[in-house]
């Protein structure tokens, strides 16, 4: 009985990850300025999108990368790489839950973590606009 104690006690200590952070995560989206539409990919598939910043979004967290894409009128399109990163529970998990916590984590994803709130600087498109030179008006 002590045995089987033993094993239920370290199974609910597993999965310490998925218990404390879960497995999505909201993303917080801030650009300057403020009222730009982004969209959230991971492989190319738009997995979120964001009307009119700041905002967030709620996205499944991974092993992978995701990428921030930002526009506006009257201003250039932005990128951000958001990486993925190791949660601060695995490592407890590790500890305390052995590779069944950690293997029940990654597999759902919950051992991943990515940066937020996201800071995007727009920066306003260029206006081209031709001079008129001397040589010009000299033809006319």
């Amino acid at each position: 009985m002590k045995s089987f104690l033993s094993v239920v006690a370290i199974l609910s200590l597993s999965a310490c990850s998925t218990i404390v952070d879960g497995r999505s995560q909201q993303i917080m989206v801030n650009t300057n300025p403020s009222g730009a539409n982004c969209n959230i990919l991971r492989n190319g598939d738009k997995i979120a999108s964001i009307i009119d910043t700041p905002g967030s979004a709620y996205i499944e967290k991974t092993k992978y990368d995701i990428k921030i894409e930002c526009r506006k009128s009257g201003y250039q399109d932005a990128t951000y790489m958001n990486h993925s990163g190791t949660a601060g529970a695995t490592w407890g998990n590790i500890v305390a839950g052995g590779l069944i916590g950690w293997g029940v984590d990654s597999a759902t994803g919950s051992d991943n973590k990515y940066e937020s709130p996201v800071n995007i600087t727009l920066v306003p498109e260029e206006k081209h606009e031709k001079k008129k030179s001397s040589h010009d008006s000299d033809n006319q």
